[in-house]
């Protein structure tokens, strides 16, 4: 691309450039926003081969299907590029017409294609079979050997899928729930919902956990169960538990509590009389216990 870019003057180019990236930004988000930056570059390049294709690919993904057409047959003519084929194929099959799509697959050019081009050829021909009624010569078409080969190539669950859909078609339903399991085995991302398709022939049902299911399942929880919860909290930690830990602590203080008195003469020694405990009421107050936590404890008898 970048060589045909330089056919043209500088500032034109770099304008030309900045429309196809574009495009290619916006390619997987926004399809038909893809296609009009393309387009624009058409406008300002049309003799530009991969301007071309450019407009072709994005207007297949826009389902522009009739445009995308014409412009992936202008690829083929300016660059040599027959790798469209499939993608040919697919439009025609898009547009109503099954017949012409499996005239595709006769193209002379078809052998010089790379394996994953032929792949999907395959799988557009065989629907073009199922778009006609012929259920069972989709299946002949995709009953090859590339079903079982070890590959991690993004074709392989798409063949796969492709075959076991084409079985459930015929009536096929026990073989076609073992090909799904085997698409949804090389799928690791999901793309072809083989999973989904094997769960359902089997009776069973997909749910997808979203923000919404979450919260619903918290509204399950009302006030009263987060009350009784804090509630039982509270109970292993009473008054009285306080009291002795803090008892204690006076115990282990009395080796100090004559060299205390004797620089403090002014203290009131009735404090010493009051309920053990009492020593700690800033820490321990009426209406302070439901605040007593786990752990509250052991702060009391640190201080």
């Amino acid at each position: 691309m970048k060589a045909e870019l330089r056919s043209l003057p500088r500032t034109l180019a770099d304008l030309v450039a900045q429309h196809l990236v574009a495009s290619g930004r916006f390619l997987d988000d926004d399809a038909e926003l893809a296609y009009q930056h393309a387009r624009t570059a058409r406008r300002l390049a049309a003799r530009l081969g991969g301007v071309r294709e450019a407009v072709a690919i994005t207007a297949y993904l826009a389902e522009h299907y009739d445009e995308a057409l014409t412009e992936f047959r202008a690829v083929r003519r300016m660059t040599g590029n027959h790798e469209v084929l499939a993608m040919m194929a697919d439009c025609e099959r898009a547009l109503g017409r099954p017949d012409k799509a499996l005239a595709l697959l006769k193209d002379k050019h078809v052998r010089e294609l790379s394996e994953p081009t032929q792949i999907e050829l395959l799988i557009v021909a065989a629907g073009a079979r199922r778009d006609l009624g012929q259920t069972a010569a989709a299946v002949q078409m995709l009953d090859v050997p590339e079903l079982a080969k070890r590959t991690r190539a993004d074709w392989l669950p798409r063949l796969r899928y492709a075959y076991a859909d084409a079985l459930a078609e015929a009536g096929r339903t026990d073989d076609a729930l073992v090909w799904f399991h085997r698409a949804a085995g090389v799928d690791g991302d999901g793309v072809t919902g083989a999973a989904e398709r094997a769960a359902e022939l089997e009776g069973l049902e997909f749910t997808d956990l979203e923000d919404d299911d979450v919260v619903v399942e918290d509204e399950d929880l009302d006030e009263d169960d987060v009350v009784v919860e804090d509630e039982d909290e509270d109970e292993d930690f009473d008054e009285d538990d306080v009291v002795v830990e803090d008892e204690d602590d006076l115990v282990e203080g009395d080796e100090d509590l004559d060299d205390f008195e004797d620089d403090n003469p002014g203290d009131n020694d009735d404090d010493l009389d009051e309920k053990p405990g009492d020593g700690d009421e800033p820490d321990v107050k009426p209406g302070d216990e439901p605040d007593v936590k786990a752990g509250g404890s052991d702060e009391a008898g640190e201080e």
